[in-house]
């Protein structure tokens, strides 16, 4: 008996995935279709470089799992992590629009995957469907927002409080756990937070002398989480 490919044809996996309804639900499942198609999912393992600073922007990208950081390298060769990202969450920014080639470097902190889509594909789509355009744009804007937020909120608290901030985040945002592995190191979190290792070492040691938090290497357990969110607001 001859079946119809199209009858046969694999449905979309698209359809369903939680992007969609973040992002693609102004899309008609011609268009969806085209999307899945096309779209490519790629597996990082910890540590691993997604891309470059400097390299050539071919694709728009999302974080399906893991957990990954979005950073820029100094002229003295140092890491400024910007943000780190959670699933379900852009690794592109605006940028990729305008420009040819990427201003930060993408690294996963876990084993991750991304979903990348054809960036052309994308420009297209917005050329011909203008509720789609917005609706990017405004999730897009959020994200770059939601950046330049966390920057402030840790800036303008002083060290214990800076640490204590982070810890809350990883502990509330990232892992939704008491008790979580640090997804980077110390170092990292010094950068991130704009004050030194030495400093970052020595906080860390005081919240475990005042039974805060105990640590084991990167393993962290938030002991007093109220006194953890004491020092946080009044940083």
């Amino acid at each position: 008996m001859n079946i119809d490919t199209n009858t046969r044809k694999k449905k979309c996996s698209c359809m369903s995935c939680e992007l969609r309804n973040l992002t693609f639900s102004f899309l008609d499942e011609a268009d969806v279709q085209k999307v899945c198609e096309t779209r490519e999912e790629k597996s990082f393992s910890k540590g691993e470089i997604i891309h470059l600073e400097g390299d050539p922007i071919r694709d728009f990208k999302y974080l399906k799992t893991g957990l990954v950081k979005l950073y820029k390298t100094t002229e003295e060769g140092e890491e400024q992590i910007i943000t780190i990202t959670r699933p379900f969450e852009f690794v592109s920014n605006t940028n990729i629009f305008h420009e040819e080639t990427y201003r930060y470097s993408l690294s996963a902190l876990e084993d991750s995957i991304v979903c990348c889509i054809r960036i052309e594909l994308i420009r297209e789509l917005i050329l011909n469907n203008g509720k789609f355009a917005l609706n990017l744009i405004s999730v897009l804007s959020r994200t770059s927002e939601n950046i330049i937020s966390l920057s402030l909120e840790i800036r303008k608290r002083n060290l214990a409080g800076r640490i204590a901030f982070v810890l809350l985040y990883f502990s509330k945002e990232l892992y939704h756990s008491r008790i979580f592995d640090l997804p980077v190191s110390r170092k990292e979190i010094a950068d991130l937070i704009s004050m030194s290792s030495a400093n970052v070492i020595r906080t860390f040691s005081e919240f475990r002398r005042d039974g805060i938090i105990n640590a084991n290497g990167r393993t962290i357990e938030i002991t007093d989480m109220n006194k953890l969110e004491v020092i946080s607001r009044r940083g």
